[in-house]
């Protein structure tokens, strides 16, 4: 298991983190999300490493922007 955490920019409610999480958890491997709208952050279990542009274009999908690796 590998888990790995992102900030995202633009999320600014429960229902931006479940768009956030629904699109995430569509890439293979992935076990868990969790997002941290106040904070900004979206924390990803996986059974696989992810690549960075893999996580950017789930989250660009919800509608955000995925703004460094934390």
């Amino acid at each position: 298991m590998t888990t790995a955490s992102w900030a995202v920019s633009g999320m600014a409610c429960g229902h931006c983190a479940a768009f956030v999480t629904e699109e995430i958890e569509r890439l293979r491997g992935v076990t868990a999300v969790a997002v941290d709208v106040e904070a900004g952050t979206v924390t990803v279990t996986s059974d696989r490493v992810l690549a960075v542009a893999e996580v950017r274009a789930a989250v660009e999908e919800a509608g955000y922007e995925l703004t460094d690796p934390r």
